[in-house]
């Protein structure tokens, strides 16, 4: 499955049907969200019973994980699984939260209801900018909220007849969580990075009119589900562990808010366990605590997308690249030795004839995209081997 081509969600659904007994119930489901990172904001893995063809970005993930859980909670909460029945109610839910206030949505969600139009409502959501360039090229940063979706998505097909209301509550609730769960701890520079991607996901609530002045505790005593206090629990330890350490005056906050939040003690310290284990494991693929430069970062962020479009387009590009002799030369002699500024000319303007070949590469066509040629010649001999080892023996 290659979440980033069309057709994808046809696919999940076709392979979802054949995995009715994946979770036995929504806190199996939950667990299994936290370890991949899902729950956190973070976007590590995705559910076992998912193929995919090549390794799969931030992105990628969060759409696959993000479908997953609205179509599980589906199952649960209604008991069946029809999946053209879910791809209805999710269009449904989306448009009782007027999200179409706030994006493209409105456009969406006119006409049928297919899962073509259920890609671009995925995308919308998975996505804190809409411009294609900065997608593609790395600065585009991941919604860290989407879990709220799920929790909010459960209400709904609980009839709740309040969503929009409940889901600023939620969003309210859980930032304030993460705000004073930092007041309480001595900060570092990762904690202003997380605090920032946060509010950079809030689809309900404006950050700049959000109260920090405790009043939120007030909030605590409605009516919350077990399932929306696990995860505000989750927040505030995410937040107090992000440093490995845990002081007295961090042990009294986590506590505090445990207790007004009805859990017993020995599951404040369940999670703060499951908190700690999971950055031990994980500290080096979390993107905001990475404290590389912004020009490392970018430089990364974007060698992680052209990567991706070349994986993506694999096959059309060795076939293009085979029919062109003299690039190919011009790419290999490249491997062993600097080009001339004529050979690197040469190189830059048949690349781009090949982009205009293939619809989704046409992005380096774009205002700035032939920066990133330099380090699309430098993948494509390692992704390729083919086109450039004649004595390459090929595996059957």
């Amino acid at each position: 499955m290659n979440p980033s081509a069309s057709g994808w969600i046809n696919k999940f659904g076709h392979l979802v049907n054949q995995e009715s007994s994946l979770f036995e119930d929504f806190d199996s489901m939950y667990q299994e969200l936290k370890t991949n990172g899902f729950v956190y904001g973070v976007h590590l893995d995705i559910p076992s019973f998912i193929e995919v063809e090549h390794t799969l970005t931030e992105d990628e993930i969060a759409k696959i994980n993000l479908l997953s859980a609205l179509y599980f909670t589906y199952t649960f909460e209604v008991g069946k699984n029809d999946f053209e029945a879910f791809v209805e109610k999710v269009f449904e839910y989306y448009q009782s939260l007027n999200v179409s206030r706030v994006s493209y949505l409105n456009k969406i969600f006119s006409g049928s209801k297919t899962e073509s139009q259920l890609e671009k409502l995925i995308d919308s959501r998975i996505y804190l900018s809409d411009n294609t360039f900065s997608r593609a090229f790395g600065n585009s940063l991941t919604n860290s909220l989407l879990y709220v979706d799920i929790l909010i998505f459960m209400v709904y097909l609980r009839g709740n007849n309040n969503v929009m209301e409940h889901a600023q509550l939620l969003e309210y609730v859980t930032i304030n969580i993460v705000y004073h769960a930092l007041n309480a701890k001595e900060t570092h520079e990762s904690d202003a990075k997380l605090i920032q991607l946060l509010g950079s996901s809030l689809t309900y609530v404006d950050l700049d009119e959000a109260k920090y002045d405790g009043d939120y505790t007030d909030l605590l005593s409605r009516n919350f589900t077990e399932n929306e206090r696990d995860y505000f629990l989750d927040m505030a330890c995410l937040t107090i562990w992000e440093d490995k350490t845990l002081d007295y005056t961090e042990t009294d906050y986590i506590f505090g808010l445990g207790k007004d939040l009805k859990k017993t003690i020995k599951e404040i310290e369940s999670e703060l366990k499951f908190v700690k284990n999971f950055f031990e494991e994980n500290k080096e693929k979390i993107a905001y605590l990475n404290n590389k430069n912004l020009a490392v970062q970018f430089y990364d962020g974007m060698s992680k997308n052209v990567t991706k479009l070349i994986l993506r387009n694999s096959k059309r590009l060795k076939k293009e690249l085979t029919e062109s002799r003299e690039l190919v030369s011009l790419l290999s002699k490249s491997t062993i030795k600097d080009l001339s500024p004529e050979e690197k000319k040469k190189v830059q303007n048949q690349l781009l004839d090949i982009f205009k070949s293939i619809p989704s590469l046409a992005i380096f066509m774009l205002p700035g995209g032939a920066v990133l040629l330099p380090i699309f010649i430098k993948l494509i001999p390692k992704l390729l081997p083919s086109a450039f080892d004649d004595n390459r023996i090929e595996e059957k």
